[in-house]
């Protein structure tokens, strides 16, 4: 969806572009990088069971699927995204503290449904700030964007020393204060004004190019990837309430979280060191049987009294089976996608991990409650099935880029 031309104005840079969009990232990511490892925590220390526990994490992200395009979409026709940031992060501020309320299993699911709605925009939103600046300024988006890893690494260290001191009742708090200083970072974002293309999760966008971008390539690469990564959702939803019963204090839990996030960073930095000329199928294949690997192991390290130093091997592997996807995902989209159509293909990747994710989510809270820790054996066949779809793709892979 092409839009007018920038006028001279908007070409101006803001005052301390990088620095304002470095904030927003950081902060952005403090209360994510609680989330993520604690809630189910809480949840648990507020007496919900493990299928209530997969539903409470699932339904928002059914939710978001459909919700979080029609809210970029929103932004990229405000008359400035910054303002719907700001909008949306004061919203999630509010809807936060209604986990301060009587923690009932309704009440629970109800502001976490609310929540997600208003929650999940802020990065696809700072992103499309980010990129204007990218593009008008010749910005660099890896030296603002790392800010947002950086402090998603530092929460999950932090939250695990303050739930050590404190006990889960912290997180909750934890949330709301990092949502309010997401709140502060936003007030000083920069005004960009209308962006000049959608956003990567504009609907508009998508509805226009989804068609033009259903080869059987595109179609079964992304499906692999969201099966692939889906197959993860067993570790978000339950690992953390599996170390704490094997108990590991909540300070080594947020250590072994971090672990996994600086592996992750670690093959952002070196990967086109090691697999700059590897084809992007194979890269693929070898983080989907880096998953296969790390659900194998996952629940031999405790029985076979192979200690805490092996959990930390095991979440070494999240460089491989989590971030050699996501880097695996842009490149065949930066190889085969024309330029006009690569928000639409972020689009539909997005709805395809989105959707898989929280079906297999909702599926671990039973897996957990009856296996235990056995529930990785689980997420096996489900990582193949991601496996078998790449290699389809490799089948159908084109000669040449496809220009939709």
């Amino acid at each position: 969806m092409s839009l007018p031309p920038l006028s001279p104005e908007r070409l101006v840079k803001p005052r301390h572009f990088e620095l304002r969009m470095s904030l927003i990232f950081g902060t952005l990511f403090l209360s994510l990088g609680t989330h993520l490892p604690y809630f189910p925590l809480w949840l648990q220390a507020k007496g919900f069971h493990a299928e209530q526990i997969a539903v409470i994490l699932a339904a928002p992200m059914f939710m978001r699927v459909v919700t979080t395009p029609l809210l970029t979409t929103l932004a990229d026709r405000a008359r400035d995204r910054a303002d719907v940031y700001v909008a949306l992060v004061a919203a999630a501020l509010l809807l936060s503290a209604g986990y301060f309320l009587t923690p009932t299993y309704s009440t629970v699911l109800a502001v976490s449904l609310a929540l997600t709605i208003v929650w999940t925009p802020h990065s696809p939103i700072a992103d499309s700030l980010a990129l204007s600046g990218v593009r008008r300024f010749g910005s660099n988006y890896a030296s603002m964007r790392k800010w947002g890893s950086i402090c998603y690494l530092c929460a999950n260290v932090a939250g695990g020393f303050i739930l050590a001191a404190s006990g889960p009742q912290a997180v909750p708090v934890i949330i709301f204060l990092a949502l309010g200083a997401a709140l502060t970072a936003g007030l000083l974002a920069p005004r960009m004004g209308r962006p000049r293309k959608a956003s990567p999760l504009s609907a508009v966008e998508i509805q226009h190019a989804a068609p033009s971008l259903f080869n059987a390539y595109f179609l079964y690469f992304t499906l692999g990837v969201g099966i692939i990564t889906a197959s993860h959702a067993f570790l978000y939803g339950f690992v953390s309430i599996y170390w704490k019963s094997i108990g590991l204090s909540d300070s080594v839990v947020g250590l072994l979280w971090a672990w996994g996030v600086v592996s992750e960073v670690c093959m952002f930095l070196f990967f086109n060191r090691i697999f700059a000329s590897v084809p992007v199928v194979r890269v693929m294949v070898i983080a989907g049987i880096g998953s296969i690997v790390r659900w194998i192991i996952f629940p031999l390290v405790w029985p076979l009294g192979l200690g805490i130093a092996a959990f930390f091997a095991v979440q070494s592997l999240h460089s491989v089976s989590v971030a050699m996807v996501l880097i695996g995902l842009q490149k065949m989209i930066g190889e085969t996608v024309s330029e006009e159509r690569t928000g639409a293909a972020q689009g539909i990747a997005y709805f395809f991990n989105g959707f898989f994710m929280a079906a297999v989510t909702l599926a671990s809270g039973p897996l957990y409650d009856r296996l235990g820790v056995d529930g990785f054996l689980a997420m096996i066949p489900i990582a193949i099935i991601g496996l078998v779809l790449i290699g389809l793709a490799a089948r159908s892979a084109p000669q040449r880029p496809v220009r939709g």
